[in-house]
């Protein structure tokens, strides 16, 4: 939720960005920029140096010239000069490559050569990421690659690793890792971009299975071991080593007889690109955002599947606010989207109460909240896609994010249960969900034509309208086909327990409002209770798909009240919430937006967040304030709304 009421007078002019570093200075909003700003939150919030050490566009002399270097960092305390100057950063836009002889790594080179005191430098568009250290031989000056640069306190990065040394990624910088990774994959091993995907989600696995469960860093590649024969094999000794861990725990994702197909150089680039993160701990947006962009590049079917946007997944669980003893379904569940933001938002809840029963002392909290989190996820979170390569994307997504996986199935949900996989017919769904968010595929052009799927449903019927009671009547007559999204509706509804059970379902405008499709607007009425209908705004799924869309919110009703108004030949009339998601954080291309005031400059506010830092081994919580530019997004507030609302009702 954005705060609207604690704004800082910080205008910032459109087009322009703030300044990270001294969250004063507004600079151009170019595609540099935007890796520059990454960049530096890196330096500060996972490299864990001050901002006040680090200069932005500070001049360095080379030979005659003088160049602005993009970042430069400075030893702690130090005066600004370019005798004292410890680390370089050089930033480029993404179409400037690497290899390019004016703003290349060689740039980067001749500033580090130039600088008495710089050991460390680093060279980075977003999608290509080099790191150099400085050393002198013999008199004479050597730039040396190495896998990443130093931390705060230390003279080098070790080339194994300590677990408690691996940072969280904040903002953008694992998305940037994941595009290295993808595109280093697709272009160094000659696999199509999916299958580079595929890949780079088993190193994903071994990465995460290597925090949850080693005493000692194996995903990791040494200085050494980039370059040559023997280096690489080893790295490629230790990460088969962890696949094969990793199928043992999860013969539902893996088969046996898979295995990591990249050379062993190409697998000593990705490692080293990965290795001093911490996935568990990253922040469960970063995961998010980069994740969902992988995937959404490589999986996007046609089978009218598109991705919920994580701030409508929000929205929904935030409207339905899910419990720690309640079931919750997806039967269209694609990447997972709804069930890991759900799944995160009763988490949320057990972390909060363990913290205030061991009075916020997280190193006591933490068995206890693992244990609470891993019996939810096993038992109260199930998804269900007919698609298997979703299926086994949003499994990975599930262990990426706290592991819920094994709620997750392939299959067909509008087809009958007893045709199910035996485990998850062993759930006996039909209902008894509590609580059910989607995002079913939609389509006129992806028709359920099946005679057997039909005839199960009201909804596959054909219906007539009889005007002298103005009221929908369901014939004989099975449907020759019927869009899924009108199956799917009727298959929550009979989902959800009577009485209780809600669902939260995103719908084409046109089952609200299109005279021929009375007849599902009747049926949703006659068998359940409308709590809520929110119009999303039409750029809500751009720029993959335009479509007019709602999200509809449903309480199922008791069997007794179905024909109690059935006899009366009349339905109880009550309340709806009704909203307009006007603004939803992005425009049409994608491109997030921004508040802006009457003169069009963007917004800023000042949030105050939790950052974790380690003393001496030891996890160490603070509290950081710092601005952020407010993002154009109301979702948030019409679920804050609705709370309110349903409470108002009694």
């Amino acid at each position: 939720m954005n705060s609207f009421t604690n704004i800082a007078a910080i205008i910032v002019e459109q087009g322009k960005v703030l300044d990270f570093i001294d969250g004063q200075t507004q600079r151009r909003e170019t595609p540099e920029e935007y890796v520059r700003q990454e960049i530096a939150k890196s330096l500060v919030r996972e490299y864990r140096y001050s901002k006040t050490d680090i200069e932005v566009e500070f001049t360095v002399r080379v030979g005659t010239r003088k160049p602005r270097a993009d970042l430069v960092v400075f030893p702690q305390g130090a005066r600004h000069s370019q005798e004292l100057a410890s680390i370089i950063v050089e930033c480029k836009a993404s179409t400037v490559k690497s290899a390019d002889k004016k703003d290349g790594v060689g740039q980067l080179q001749s500033y580090m050569a130039a600088c008495p005191n710089v050991t460390y430098g680093m060279w980075t568009n977003g999608v290509e990421r080099f790191c150099y250290r400085r050393v002198v031989k013999g008199g004479k000056v050597n730039i040396e690659e190495v896998p990443d640069l130093p931390e705060f306190g230390r003279d080098d990065p070790e080339d194994r690793p300590k677990f408690a040394q691996l940072k969280p990624a904040t903002s953008d910088a694992l998305l940037f890792a994941f595009r290295r990774c993808h595109n280093y994959i697709a272009g160094n091993q000659g696999l199509q971009k999916p299958q580079a995907f595929w890949e780079l989600l088993k190193l994903i696995f071994c990465k995460i299975h290597d925090e949850r469960h080693n005493d000692e860093v194996e995903f990791y590649a040494s200085a050494t071991e980039r370059h040559g024969v023997n280096g690489p094999l080893k790295v490629q000794r230790r990460l088969e080593s962890l696949f094969d861990q990793v199928k043992g725990d999860y013969p539902m994702i893996f088969k046996a007889s898979e295995v990591v197909e990249l050379k062993p150089v190409v697998l000593a680039y990705l490692v080293s690109q990965l290795q001093m993160y911490s996935l568990l701990e990253s922040d469960i947006d970063v995961k998010g955002r980069a994740y969902e962009e992988i995937v959404g590049s490589n999986l996007r079917g046609d089978r009218g599947e598109f991705f919920t946007p994580r701030n409508i997944c929000s929205m929904a669980v935030s409207m339905l606010d899910p419990g720690e003893k309640q079931l919750i379904l997806d039967p269209a569940c694609g990447t997972g989207g709804f069930l890991i933001t759900a799944m995160n938002h009763v988490i949320e809840k057990i972390r909060a109460v363990e913290m205030l029963k061991w009075e916020n002392k997280p190193e006591r909290a933490e068995k206890a909240i693992r244990e609470r989190i891993k019996k939810f996820a096993e038992q109260f979170i199930v998804g269900l896609d007919f698609n298997p390569e979703l299926v086994k994307a949003s499994k990975m997504n599930m262990v990426m994010n706290n592991d819920g996986a094994g709620g997750l199935f392939q299959a067909n949900s509008l087809e009958s249960p007893a045709v199910w996989d035996p485990d998850l017919r062993k759930r006996g769904l039909l209902g008894k969900v509590d609580l059910i968010f989607t995002n079913p595929p939609f389509g006129s052009k992806i028709p359920v034509t099946d005679l057997a799927v039909l005839e199960q449903y009201d909804l596959g019927h054909a219906w007539s309208y009889e005007k002298k009671t103005d009221r929908w009547l369901m014939t004989d007559q099975v449907q020759k086909s019927q869009p899924p999204e009108i199956l799917f509706i009727e298959r929550c509804i009979k989902l959800l327990k009577p009485g209780i059970g809600r669902a939260a379902i995103v719908l084409p405008d046109g089952i609200l409002g299109s005279p021929g499709l009375g007849y599902v607007r009747e049926w949703i009425l006659r068998h359940a209770q409308v709590l809520a209908s929110i119009d999303l705004h039409p750029d809500t799924f751009q720029p993959f798909v335009s479509v007019q869309t709602s999200l509809l919110v449903v309480q199922r009703k008791s069997q007794e009240l179905v024909d109690l108004e059935a006899a009366a030949n009349k339905m109880n009339e009550y309340r709806v919430f009704m909203a307009l998601a006007e603004h939803v954080g992005h425009d049409k291309r994608g491109n997030i937006s921004y508040v802006r005031d009457a003169k069009g400059n963007e917004r800023v506010e000042e949030i105050e967040e939790q950052v974790k830092d380690w003393s001496n081994g030891v996890p160490v919580f603070r509290r950081e304030k710092r601005i952020r530019k407010v993002i154009d997004d109301n979702t948030q507030q019409i679920a804050q709304e609705f709370q309110r609302w349903l409470v108002e009702q009694g």
